[in-house]
Protein backbone atom coordinates (compact mmCIF):
# COMPACT_ATOMS: atom_id res chain seq x y z
CA UNK A 1 0.00 0.00 0.00
CA UNK A 2 1.45 3.69 -1.05
CA UNK A 3 0.72 6.49 1.23
CA UNK A 4 -1.59 9.38 -0.40
CA UNK A 5 0.32 11.99 1.56
CA UNK A 6 3.75 13.33 0.11
CA UNK A 7 5.56 16.19 0.93
CA UNK A 8 9.21 18.01 -0.34
CA UNK A 9 11.92 19.91 0.43
CA UNK A 10 13.33 17.70 2.82
CA UNK A 11 16.58 15.69 3.41
CA UNK A 12 17.95 12.20 5.00
CA UNK A 13 19.49 12.06 8.43
CA UNK A 14 22.71 11.49 7.27
CA UNK A 15 23.35 15.05 5.32
CA UNK A 16 21.24 16.67 8.04
CA UNK A 17 24.11 19.32 8.31
CA UNK A 18 23.67 20.24 4.62
CA UNK A 19 20.12 20.83 4.84
CA UNK A 20 20.60 23.98 6.85
CA UNK A 21 22.01 26.05 3.83
CA UNK A 22 18.63 27.59 1.66
CA UNK A 23 20.80 26.89 -1.42
CA UNK A 24 20.47 22.80 -1.02
CA UNK A 25 16.99 22.80 0.36
CA UNK A 26 15.84 24.32 -2.88
CA UNK A 27 17.88 21.74 -4.89
CA UNK A 28 17.08 18.48 -2.88
CA UNK A 29 13.42 17.36 -3.08
CA UNK A 30 11.94 14.01 -1.37
CA UNK A 31 8.07 12.63 -1.73
CA UNK A 32 6.90 10.72 1.52
CA UNK A 33 5.32 7.10 0.78
CA UNK A 34 4.56 4.38 2.78
CA UNK A 35 5.33 1.10 2.64
CA UNK A 36 3.31 -1.60 4.07
CA UNK A 37 4.87 -5.11 5.43
CA UNK A 38 2.39 -8.37 6.95
CA UNK A 39 3.86 -9.50 10.09
CA UNK A 40 4.04 -13.31 10.75
CA UNK A 41 4.35 -13.87 14.66
CA UNK A 42 4.59 -16.73 15.97
CA UNK A 43 1.33 -17.59 18.94
CA UNK A 44 4.14 -16.37 21.74
CA UNK A 45 5.22 -13.45 20.09
CA UNK A 46 1.54 -12.55 18.96
CA UNK A 47 0.47 -12.37 22.86
CA UNK A 48 3.33 -10.62 23.64
CA UNK A 49 2.31 -8.07 20.26
CA UNK A 50 -1.13 -7.88 21.56
CA UNK A 51 -0.54 -6.56 25.16
CA UNK A 52 2.21 -3.94 24.21
CA UNK A 53 -0.44 -2.36 22.11
CA UNK A 54 -2.93 -2.31 25.22
CA UNK A 55 -0.47 -1.23 27.55
CA UNK A 56 0.60 1.58 25.50
CA UNK A 57 -2.42 2.70 24.92
CA UNK A 58 -3.99 2.35 28.37
CA UNK A 59 -0.81 4.67 29.26
CA UNK A 60 -1.96 7.06 26.54
CA UNK A 61 -5.29 7.43 28.27
CA UNK A 62 -3.67 8.28 31.24
CA UNK A 63 -1.40 10.34 29.59
CA UNK A 64 -4.55 12.00 28.20
CA UNK A 65 -6.12 12.90 31.44
CA UNK A 66 -3.05 14.24 32.68
CA UNK A 67 -2.66 16.79 29.53
CA UNK A 68 -6.59 17.83 30.08
CA UNK A 69 -6.53 18.09 33.93
CA UNK A 70 -3.39 19.94 33.64
CA UNK A 71 -4.07 21.88 30.48
CA UNK A 72 -0.25 20.92 28.85
CA UNK A 73 -0.85 19.69 25.70
CA UNK A 74 2.70 20.44 24.16
CA UNK A 75 4.92 17.11 23.76
CA UNK A 76 7.91 18.37 25.86
CA UNK A 77 5.57 20.11 28.57
CA UNK A 78 3.18 16.79 28.99
CA UNK A 79 7.04 15.10 29.08
CA UNK A 80 8.07 16.79 31.67
CA UNK A 81 5.07 16.40 33.77
CA UNK A 82 4.30 13.03 33.21
CA UNK A 83 7.50 11.12 32.33
CA UNK A 84 8.81 9.57 35.30
CA UNK A 85 5.38 9.03 36.62
CA UNK A 86 4.26 7.14 33.35
CA UNK A 87 7.56 5.17 33.64
CA UNK A 88 6.29 3.56 37.20
CA UNK A 89 2.91 2.64 36.29
CA UNK A 90 3.47 1.46 32.63
CA UNK A 91 6.43 -0.76 32.91
CA UNK A 92 7.12 0.23 29.45
CA UNK A 93 10.31 1.13 27.80
CA UNK A 94 11.82 4.45 28.02
CA UNK A 95 11.40 5.02 24.14
CA UNK A 96 8.26 3.61 23.94
CA UNK A 97 7.16 5.84 26.65
CA UNK A 98 8.23 8.88 24.68
CA UNK A 99 6.25 7.76 21.87
CA UNK A 100 3.42 7.63 24.08
CA UNK A 101 3.53 10.92 24.87
CA UNK A 102 4.28 12.01 21.35
CA UNK A 103 1.30 10.20 20.56
CA UNK A 104 -1.39 11.74 22.79
CA UNK A 105 0.76 15.29 21.75
CA UNK A 106 -0.37 14.73 18.42
CA UNK A 107 -4.11 13.90 19.04
CA UNK A 108 -4.03 17.20 20.75
CA UNK A 109 -2.53 19.49 17.99
CA UNK A 110 -6.05 20.14 15.94
CA UNK A 111 -8.28 19.74 18.55
CA UNK A 112 -8.15 20.77 22.66
CA UNK A 113 -11.86 21.20 23.05
CA UNK A 114 -12.10 17.40 23.58
CA UNK A 115 -10.49 14.85 25.84
CA UNK A 116 -8.99 12.67 23.58
CA UNK A 117 -9.03 8.20 24.19
CA UNK A 118 -7.45 5.77 22.59
CA UNK A 119 -8.98 2.13 21.19
CA UNK A 120 -6.86 -1.00 23.20
CA UNK A 121 -5.32 -1.72 19.76
CA UNK A 122 -4.91 1.22 18.48
CA UNK A 123 -1.81 2.01 16.43
CA UNK A 124 1.41 2.95 17.94
CA UNK A 125 5.14 4.38 16.44
CA UNK A 126 8.22 3.08 16.95
CA UNK A 127 11.45 4.74 15.93
CA UNK A 128 15.14 3.20 15.06
CA UNK A 129 15.84 2.80 18.56
CA UNK A 130 12.70 0.70 19.61
CA UNK A 131 12.47 -1.60 16.07
CA UNK A 132 15.36 -2.07 13.22
CA UNK A 133 14.77 -3.75 9.97
CA UNK A 134 17.16 -7.17 9.08
CA UNK A 135 15.51 -6.34 4.56
CA UNK A 136 18.30 -9.08 3.56
CA UNK A 137 16.29 -11.70 5.29
CA UNK A 138 12.58 -9.90 5.63
CA UNK A 139 12.88 -10.16 9.85
CA UNK A 140 12.33 -7.11 12.03
CA UNK A 141 13.72 -6.82 15.64
CA UNK A 142 10.56 -5.31 17.26
CA UNK A 143 10.69 -4.10 21.37
CA UNK A 144 7.28 -5.82 22.96
CA UNK A 145 6.59 -6.13 26.71
CA UNK A 146 8.19 -9.75 26.63
CA UNK A 147 11.77 -8.62 25.19
CA UNK A 148 13.07 -8.03 21.66
CA UNK A 149 11.26 -10.18 19.29
CA UNK A 150 12.35 -11.16 15.89
CA UNK A 151 9.81 -11.62 13.66
CA UNK A 152 9.69 -12.37 9.88
CA UNK A 153 8.06 -9.90 7.46
CA UNK A 154 6.06 -10.51 3.92
CA UNK A 155 6.06 -7.47 1.88
CA UNK A 156 5.62 -7.40 -2.09
CA UNK A 157 8.42 -6.11 -4.72
CA UNK A 158 7.59 -2.77 -4.54
CA UNK A 159 6.80 -2.68 -1.05
CA UNK A 160 10.29 -4.00 -0.78
CA UNK A 161 11.86 -1.40 -3.34
CA UNK A 162 10.02 1.16 -0.97
CA UNK A 163 11.70 0.17 2.05
CA UNK A 164 15.22 0.72 0.59
CA UNK A 165 14.27 4.29 1.17
CA UNK A 166 13.22 3.75 4.95
CA UNK A 167 13.41 6.67 7.15
CA UNK A 168 12.09 7.86 10.48
CA UNK A 169 8.74 5.91 12.18
CA UNK A 170 7.35 2.45 11.61
CA UNK A 171 3.45 2.09 12.79
CA UNK A 172 2.76 -1.10 14.30
CA UNK A 173 -1.36 -1.74 13.35
CA UNK A 174 -3.15 -4.69 14.07
CA UNK A 175 -6.58 -4.82 12.02
CA UNK A 176 -8.72 -7.95 11.57
CA UNK A 177 -6.63 -9.99 13.81
CA UNK A 178 -3.39 -9.43 11.55
CA UNK A 179 -0.18 -6.87 12.67
CA UNK A 180 1.39 -5.15 10.03
CA UNK A 181 4.05 -2.60 9.93
CA UNK A 182 3.55 0.76 8.16
CA UNK A 183 6.82 2.62 7.27
CA UNK A 184 7.71 6.00 6.18
CA UNK A 185 9.78 5.79 2.97
CA UNK A 186 11.68 9.26 1.73
CA UNK A 187 11.50 8.88 -1.83
CA UNK A 188 13.89 11.24 -4.38
CA UNK A 189 11.61 12.98 -6.73
CA UNK A 190 13.47 12.41 -10.41
CA UNK A 191 13.84 15.03 -12.67
CA UNK A 192 10.72 15.95 -14.06
CA UNK A 193 10.40 15.87 -17.83
CA UNK A 194 10.73 18.84 -20.39
CA UNK A 195 7.04 18.67 -21.99
CA UNK A 196 4.93 21.36 -24.04
CA UNK A 197 1.58 19.28 -24.18
CA UNK A 198 -0.86 17.84 -21.32
CA UNK A 199 -3.38 15.55 -21.54
CA UNK A 200 -6.38 16.95 -20.69
CA UNK A 201 -8.82 14.71 -17.78
CA UNK A 202 -12.39 15.44 -17.17
CA UNK A 203 -13.55 13.90 -13.97
CA UNK A 204 -17.55 13.46 -12.92
CA UNK A 205 -19.70 11.21 -11.27
CA UNK A 206 -21.13 9.37 -14.48
CA UNK A 207 -17.67 8.82 -16.41
CA UNK A 208 -14.90 8.76 -13.27
CA UNK A 209 -12.40 10.27 -15.84
CA UNK A 210 -12.11 11.18 -19.40
CA UNK A 211 -9.42 12.23 -21.11
CA UNK A 212 -8.47 14.65 -24.40
CA UNK A 213 -7.49 11.22 -26.24
CA UNK A 214 -10.82 10.16 -26.04
CA UNK A 215 -10.62 6.96 -23.27
CA UNK A 216 -13.36 7.05 -21.20
CA UNK A 217 -13.23 5.35 -17.38
CA UNK A 218 -16.86 4.75 -16.72
CA UNK A 219 -17.96 4.37 -13.28
CA UNK A 220 -20.91 1.91 -13.76
CA UNK A 221 -19.25 -1.01 -12.11
CA UNK A 222 -18.42 1.12 -8.92
CA UNK A 223 -22.13 2.52 -9.05
CA UNK A 224 -23.22 -1.19 -9.15
CA UNK A 225 -21.42 -2.36 -6.30
CA UNK A 226 -22.13 0.80 -4.40
CA UNK A 227 -26.19 -0.48 -4.99
CA UNK A 228 -25.57 -4.27 -3.83
CA UNK A 229 -23.85 -3.93 -0.93
CA UNK A 230 -26.51 -0.47 0.01
CA UNK A 231 -29.36 -2.92 -0.35
CA UNK A 232 -27.09 -5.60 1.10
CA UNK A 233 -26.56 -3.85 4.12
CA UNK A 234 -30.62 -2.47 4.17
CA UNK A 235 -31.61 -6.08 4.33
CA UNK A 236 -29.00 -6.91 6.87
CA UNK A 237 -29.79 -4.00 9.63
CA UNK A 238 -33.68 -4.54 9.37
CA UNK A 239 -33.18 -8.43 10.15
CA UNK A 240 -31.05 -7.45 13.09
CA UNK A 241 -29.81 -10.86 13.91
CA UNK A 242 -26.52 -11.63 15.74
CA UNK A 243 -25.18 -13.51 11.77
CA UNK A 244 -26.73 -10.26 10.34
CA UNK A 245 -24.35 -7.96 12.44
CA UNK A 246 -21.83 -10.45 11.78
CA UNK A 247 -22.18 -10.62 8.07
CA UNK A 248 -22.21 -6.44 8.10
CA UNK A 249 -18.99 -6.32 10.36
CA UNK A 250 -17.64 -8.59 7.25
CA UNK A 251 -19.10 -6.04 4.96
CA UNK A 252 -17.47 -3.16 6.23
CA UNK A 253 -14.56 -1.42 3.99
CA UNK A 254 -15.29 -3.81 1.28
CA UNK A 255 -17.05 -1.01 -1.22
CA UNK A 256 -14.28 1.26 -0.03
CA UNK A 257 -11.23 -1.00 -0.84
CA UNK A 258 -13.00 -1.50 -4.10
CA UNK A 259 -13.59 1.87 -5.22
CA UNK A 260 -9.74 2.82 -4.02
CA UNK A 261 -8.53 0.17 -6.06
CA UNK A 262 -10.38 1.21 -9.18
CA UNK A 263 -8.84 4.78 -8.49
CA UNK A 264 -5.03 3.25 -8.32
CA UNK A 265 -5.94 1.76 -11.87
CA UNK A 266 -7.45 4.55 -13.72
CA UNK A 267 -4.78 6.94 -12.38
CA UNK A 268 -1.88 4.09 -13.19
CA UNK A 269 -2.86 4.00 -16.65
CA UNK A 270 -3.19 8.15 -16.84
CA UNK A 271 0.40 8.07 -15.91
CA UNK A 272 1.40 5.62 -18.45
CA UNK A 273 -0.47 7.66 -21.09
CA UNK A 274 1.33 10.74 -20.33
CA UNK A 275 4.68 9.15 -19.65
CA UNK A 276 4.66 7.02 -23.24
CA UNK A 277 3.48 9.92 -25.02
CA UNK A 278 5.43 12.69 -23.13
CA UNK A 279 2.86 14.77 -22.21
CA UNK A 280 1.77 16.81 -18.81
CA UNK A 281 -1.39 16.34 -16.37
CA UNK A 282 -3.96 19.15 -16.84
CA UNK A 283 -6.92 18.15 -14.43
CA UNK A 284 -9.69 20.43 -13.40
CA UNK A 285 -9.67 21.95 -9.91
CA UNK A 286 -12.80 20.68 -8.23
CA UNK A 287 -11.83 22.28 -4.68
CA UNK A 288 -15.10 22.74 -2.90
CA UNK A 289 -17.32 21.47 -5.80
CA UNK A 290 -19.55 19.83 -3.90
CA UNK A 291 -20.58 22.88 -1.74
CA UNK A 292 -20.81 24.80 -5.29
CA UNK A 293 -23.24 22.20 -6.71
CA UNK A 294 -27.23 21.11 -6.08
CA UNK A 295 -27.88 17.67 -6.19
CA UNK A 296 -31.67 16.62 -5.70
CA UNK A 297 -32.95 12.99 -5.13
CA UNK A 298 -31.94 10.60 -2.68
CA UNK A 299 -30.02 8.49 -5.20
CA UNK A 300 -28.29 10.85 -6.97
CA UNK A 301 -27.08 12.92 -3.56
CA UNK A 302 -25.82 9.10 -2.58
CA UNK A 303 -23.75 8.89 -6.02
CA UNK A 304 -22.66 12.36 -5.80
CA UNK A 305 -21.38 11.77 -1.98
CA UNK A 306 -19.54 8.35 -3.02
CA UNK A 307 -17.87 10.59 -5.43
CA UNK A 308 -13.67 10.80 -4.88
CA UNK A 309 -12.42 12.76 -6.92
CA UNK A 310 -10.24 13.88 -4.27
CA UNK A 311 -9.03 10.11 -3.79
CA UNK A 312 -8.36 10.17 -7.33
CA UNK A 313 -6.59 13.05 -8.14
CA UNK A 314 -3.91 12.53 -5.12
CA UNK A 315 -3.06 9.15 -6.78
CA UNK A 316 -2.84 10.86 -10.47
CA UNK A 317 -0.34 13.58 -8.47
CA UNK A 318 1.88 11.41 -6.41
CA UNK A 319 2.27 8.86 -9.38
CA UNK A 320 2.57 11.54 -11.95
CA UNK A 321 5.49 13.08 -9.55
CA UNK A 322 7.61 9.73 -9.18
CA UNK A 323 7.28 9.59 -13.24
CA UNK A 324 8.47 13.42 -13.43
CA UNK A 325 5.69 14.37 -15.13
CA UNK A 326 4.37 17.67 -14.01
CA UNK A 327 0.35 18.11 -12.95
CA UNK A 328 -1.33 21.17 -13.74
CA UNK A 329 -4.67 22.27 -12.87
CA UNK A 330 -6.83 23.97 -14.24
CA UNK A 331 -10.35 26.49 -13.19
CA UNK A 332 -12.97 24.42 -14.52
CA UNK A 333 -15.37 27.38 -15.46
CA UNK A 334 -17.13 27.05 -18.81
CA UNK A 335 -14.99 23.53 -19.93
CA UNK A 336 -18.64 21.98 -20.24
CA UNK A 337 -20.15 24.59 -22.23
CA UNK A 338 -17.01 25.72 -25.03
CA UNK A 339 -16.78 24.47 -28.02
CA UNK A 340 -13.27 22.50 -28.28
CA UNK A 341 -13.01 23.12 -31.79
CA UNK A 342 -14.23 27.34 -32.34
CA UNK A 343 -14.14 28.46 -28.87
CA UNK A 344 -18.00 29.55 -28.78
CA UNK A 345 -19.30 28.78 -25.11
CA UNK A 346 -23.32 28.54 -24.78
CA UNK A 347 -25.28 26.23 -22.13
CA UNK A 348 -27.43 24.55 -24.79
CA UNK A 349 -24.22 23.40 -26.67
CA UNK A 350 -23.77 20.80 -23.83
CA UNK A 351 -27.28 19.11 -25.40
CA UNK A 352 -26.94 16.21 -22.56
CA UNK A 353 -24.94 14.08 -20.13
CA UNK A 354 -22.97 12.84 -23.23
CA UNK A 355 -23.87 15.00 -26.00
CA UNK A 356 -22.19 18.22 -27.12
CA UNK A 357 -23.25 20.01 -30.31
CA UNK A 358 -22.01 23.28 -30.80
CA UNK A 359 -24.61 25.98 -32.01
CA UNK A 360 -22.51 28.28 -34.42
CA UNK A 361 -20.08 25.98 -35.75
CA UNK A 362 -21.68 22.26 -35.63
CA UNK A 363 -19.03 20.44 -33.57
CA UNK A 364 -20.50 17.26 -32.26
CA UNK A 365 -18.41 15.21 -29.75
CA UNK A 366 -18.92 13.38 -26.27
CA UNK A 367 -19.23 15.93 -23.72
CA UNK A 368 -16.98 14.90 -21.61
CA UNK A 369 -14.15 14.37 -24.09
CA UNK A 370 -14.91 17.63 -25.46
CA UNK A 371 -14.80 19.17 -22.15
CA UNK A 372 -11.56 17.31 -21.90
CA UNK A 373 -9.78 18.79 -24.44
CA UNK A 374 -11.02 22.37 -23.41
CA UNK A 375 -8.73 21.40 -20.14
CA UNK A 376 -5.86 20.31 -21.93
CA UNK A 377 -5.98 23.68 -23.89
CA UNK A 378 -6.14 25.96 -21.14
CA UNK A 379 -3.35 23.97 -18.98
CA UNK A 380 -0.33 26.31 -19.53
CA UNK A 381 2.70 23.78 -18.36
CA UNK A 382 5.45 25.54 -16.14
CA UNK A 383 8.84 25.75 -18.03
CA UNK A 384 11.83 23.50 -17.13
CA UNK A 385 14.22 26.09 -15.23
CA UNK A 386 17.70 25.53 -14.62
CA UNK A 387 18.31 24.43 -10.53
CA UNK A 388 21.26 26.51 -10.95
CA UNK A 389 20.61 29.15 -8.11
CA UNK A 390 21.19 33.06 -8.88
CA UNK A 391 24.06 34.42 -9.11
CA UNK A 392 26.15 31.10 -9.36
CA UNK A 393 27.87 30.48 -12.56
CA UNK A 394 26.55 27.30 -14.11
CA UNK A 395 29.11 24.05 -14.05
CA UNK A 396 30.18 25.61 -10.91
CA UNK A 397 28.93 24.72 -7.19
CA UNK A 398 27.68 27.23 -5.15
CA UNK A 399 29.89 28.27 -2.14
CA UNK A 400 28.33 26.54 1.36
Amino acid sequence: MEALSFSCGEEKRGAKRQLHNPIICAILSYMKLIAQAKLLPDDEQRAYLLQTLEQANALCNWLSEQAWQLKKFRRFDLQAACYYAARERSGLSAQMVIRCIAKVADAYTLDKRTQRSFKPHGAIAYDDRILSWQTNNQRVSIWSVGGRLNIPYQAGKRQLELLAYRQGETDLVYRKGVFYLLAVCDIPDPDERDVDAALGVDLGVTNIATTSDGDIYTSATIERNRRRYQRLRTQLQKCGTKPARRHLKKLAGRQRRFQKDVNHTISKRLVQTAERTNRGIALENLTHIRSRTRVRGKDERARHSNWSFAQLRQFIEYKARLAGIPVVLVDPKYTSQRCSACGHIERANRKSQSEFLCCVCGHTAHADVNAARNIARAAVIPPIVSETPAGVAPGTSPRL
